[in-house]
């Protein structure tokens, strides 16, 4: 029997259980599913690597899943671009019966290898690619067909499940993510301790790979985008506060420089909007190597000028 369809001896009798003793058990039981994930950390962080490496080679990170595991990834996928300010076809969901199923359920659709395979083809997954299966059990034919695609077009790829490493996969799985929850609370529920311990994990492949990018500096969001009343005033804040400007000075340096980045470049370092997008450009859009080069130009110009 799949360890996610067993029954949890410490949730007997919870429907005898007063709503305060019941959110205890949940409170013990969501406990686990975090050092489930935590233990997964050697093959999380090689996911992570490979997602950087992608997305420096301009490739992609993708998910596939069904279900509640497809919708995670759906999601992941989904707050990338307003969180990072990446393109959507960045990070990508596939979930088993497409788009309808990440609001309704589709059944019979993980049943598909092929069904998996064939989403794998249509987004032309290739050697650029990180391609994460995600499934509870490990066991979803759509994830298991569409990472035996992968594999064969040359995608790095890793299955993320809440259950025990299967070597049988081997052969077209290069990681195998196993964050192991045990039984859930109410037997066979894996949008529970399950959900909660690929969510973590997802977050912190796509997160880690993002700040290992440059999209992130020190711990600030820095890629946000000037799309809405919200985030401009939020970037607003960032460039105030990492530019070291009141917000008269800061707000020009924005409206000049468009971005954040830009703007803190050109308030750090004296330069015009001009300046400040080379310096990006050279850097590879990373702020704080950005930083340090003018920093350096900096001082290079005014050695210059003593030795004159």
């Amino acid at each position: 029997m799949k360890q996610t369809e067993r029954r949890n001896p410490r949730s007997v009798g919870i429907d005898r259980l007063s709503v305060e003793q019941a959110l205890r058990v949940f409170h013990a039981e969501d406990r686990l599913a975090a050092e489930a994930a935590a233990a997964a950390e050697e093959d999380v962080s090689a996911a992570a690597e490979w997602a950087a490496a992608s997305f420096r080679a301009g490739g992609r990170l993708v998910y596939a899943g069904a279900g509640t595991s497809g919708r995670l990834g759906a999601l992941d996928a989904a707050e990338c671009p307003p969180t990072f300010g990446v393109p959507p076809e960045t990070v990508v969901g596939l979930i088993a019966g497409g788009d309808a199923a990440l609001r309704k359920a589709v059944e019979g659709a993980e049943d598909s290898p092929e069904g998996g395979a064939q989403a794998v083809r249509e987004i032309g997954i290739c050697a650029l690619d990180t391609f994460i299966g995600v499934s509870a059990s490990g066991t979803a034919p759509y994830v298991l067909g569409a990472l035996k695609e992968a594999k064969r077009l040359g995608a790095k790829t890793a299955l993320l499940c809440c259950a025990p490493p299967n070597r049988s996969l081997d052969s077209f799985v290069d990681r195998q993510i196993c964050a192991v929850v045990g039984p859930e609370i109410i037997a066979g529920s894996t949008r529970l301790k399950a959900g909660t311990a690929t969510k973590l994990i997802l977050n912190q492949i796509s997160t880690i790979a993002m700040i290992q990018t440059g999209k992130v500096y020190d711990n600030w969001m820095v890629n946000v985008q000037l799309s809405n009343r919200k985030l401009r005033r939020r970037a607003l804040r960032l460039v105030m506060t990492l530019g070291e400007a009141e917000k008269p000075a800061a707000q020009a340096a924005l409206d000049k420089g468009g971005s954040v980045k830009a703007a803190v470049v050109m308030l750090k370092r004296g330069v015009n909007a001009e300046a400040a997008e080379r310096l990006l450009h050279s850097a590879g859009g990373n702020l704080r190597t950005a930083l340090e080069r003018g920093e350096a130009d900096s001082f290079k110009q005014k050695r210059k000028r003593g030795n004159a």
